[in-house]
């Protein structure tokens, strides 16, 4: 297993260094400057501006300077926000999306896999029907859409919850419900699927014929091996929606990580995006990690052993 990890972690290096390289020709290579949205600056004071960032230098030595600065995990200053650095506004918004994230994740948990599993228990009754229609629903529904609706009946008509903004738990629900719309249909459909599969496994008939009981048997032997498709979806969710929304954070006016993105963007801050980028990626490959990680733990028929051969 150790020697697993640190090849992953090699090649987790080596795809870093990959989506750098890239992400750095890319802002680059896109007609105009981070500047060049500014309207009438004198040529004069964009040649200071070009000098202060060193976007003056040589291409290869802007780069080798990025590499360095990454690898020491400093994004720089941003060209946007001329008195914060990358690194302050990823520590300022990260909280909150993660914080929002946590919570969808959370619920798309409580939610999805009990309902798959009951669903998968009673196939094809009134239980297994509702569940699937509203986990299609919930597929098929943009969270933008849940969002509004959330938004038009609990804010607008009933006041219960603030529509916008950040700051309180009662401007919690609104969005997480939004976020958790469709990685709770995802999960439970996904759940329900490998539970029918598990259910079917000579292991389980095999348990069946020792006498235990049918409690015993879904949820000590089958629900675990059924957990594998969902942790596997969890690894790239947990790292999306932790590193923020755009819709869901524009939608609700929340100042977290995706609404600096969505910004950054449209201000041309490429130093806000070559951070975020890459903040993403580690945090993706990271979760991908744990996900292979908590494999051999749910399924001990799992073993990286194997790969060495």
């Amino acid at each position: 297993m150790t020697r697993y990890i640190v090849q992953r972690i090699i090649s987790m290096i080596i795809a870093l260094w990959i989506i750098v390289t890239i992400t750095f020709l890319l802002m680059h290579a896109i007609p105009g400057g981070p500047f060049a949205a500014e309207k009438k600056v004198p040529e004069a004071i964009l040649q200071n501006l070009e000098r202060r960032y060193h976007l003056d230098w040589p291409l290869w030595k802007q780069y080798l300077s990025y590499l360095w600065n990454v690898a020491r995990w400093d994004f720089g200053p941003s060209f946007r926000y001329t008195s914060r650095t990358v690194n302050q506004i990823i520590n300022d918004a990260f909280p909150v999306s993660a914080t929002l994230g946590a919570i969808a994740v959370a619920l798309s948990l409580l939610v999805g896999i009990p309902a798959g599993i009951i669903s998968a228990l009673k196939q094809h009754k009134w239980q297994d029907n509702l569940a699937m229609l509203v986990a299609t629903i919930g597929v098929s529904v943009p969270s933008y859409v849940l969002g509004i609706l959330l938004m038009y009946v609990f804010a607008v008509k009933l006041k219960w919850f603030p529509a916008a903004r950040w700051g309180t738990l009662m401007h919690i629900p609104l969005p997480a419900l939004a976020l958790a719309g469709y990685p709770t249909a995802m999960i439970a459909r996904l759940m329900r699927s490998s539970m029918l599969e598990v259910m079917r496994q000579d292991y389980i008939r095999t348990a069946r014929a020792k006498g235990l009981s049918e409690k015993v048997v879904v949820y000590r032997h089958a629900v675990k091996n059924a957990l594998i498709p969902v942790v596997t979806y969890l690894g790239p969710l947990i790292a999306a929606i932790f590193t923020g929304s755009f819709v869901i954070e524009f939608l609700f006016a929340i100042p977290g990580l995706g609404e600096h993105f969505v910004d950054s963007i449209s201000n041309r801050d490429y130093t806000l995006i070559m951070g975020v980028t890459v903040f993403y990626s580690v945090l993706l490959m990271a979760m991908n990690l744990l996900v292979d990680i908590a494999y051999v733990f749910l399924d001990p028929r799992i073993s990286y052993l194997e790969e060495r051969k």
